[in-house]
């Protein structure tokens, strides 16, 4: 597949069923799931893979986008809430990144979204993702450790708000 470049038109919209397919492939990843690290413990248990996006779906207070560059469905974002705080998480294709189309997605979803404050949390050698997010104007606050199952450790998140 090629990727994208940067002059890419990049776009967020609505989930739909068949979006969900590629969600699905792009989470078997190996590197994908390293990096995510908060992913399913098998990521390519299709059944677990549905319920949780039904869930995410079905649930009013959750904000699910899915992000395409030219078209082509290249990842999603979601909002949910943490303690009454909300929490931003994306996924994009390995095969698009470094090409600027996350930092773009999280760009547009910041104008639509304008509730503040927001957070996000990311494994702390995640760097790629931690300067999406500090691009974007979100400060590291906290760090915290969990268990990831992805990687079967406790790992280190850092958590970053943007104000």
């Amino acid at each position: 597949m090629p990727s994208i470049e940067r002059s890419a038109v990049i776009e967020l919209r609505p989930v739909e069923p068949a979006d969900l397919d590629k969600f699905f492939e792009y989470q078997q990843d190996p590197e994908a799931n390293q990096m995510a690290a908060f992913s399913a413990r098998n990521p390519a248990d299709r059944g677990v893979f549905d319920h949780y996006w039904q869930s995410l779906l079905n649930d009013k207070s959750v904000i699910v986008r899915t992000v395409t560059a030219d078209g082509e469905v290249v990842g999603n974002l979601v909002v949910f809430r943490v303690d009454g705080v909300p929490e931003l998480n994306y996924w994009t294709a390995k095969s698009h990144w470094g090409h600027g189309i996350t930092s773009a997605a999280v760009e547009l979803f910041l104008r639509e979204f304008t509730e503040r404050p927001i957070r996000a949390r990311v494994v702390k050698d995640n760097l790629g993702s931690i300067k999406i997010l500090e691009k974007a104007g979100f400060r590291r606050i906290g760090q915290v450790q969990d268990f990831a199952n992805a990687r079967a450790a406790v790992v280190t998140e850092e958590i970053l708000e943007l104000t």
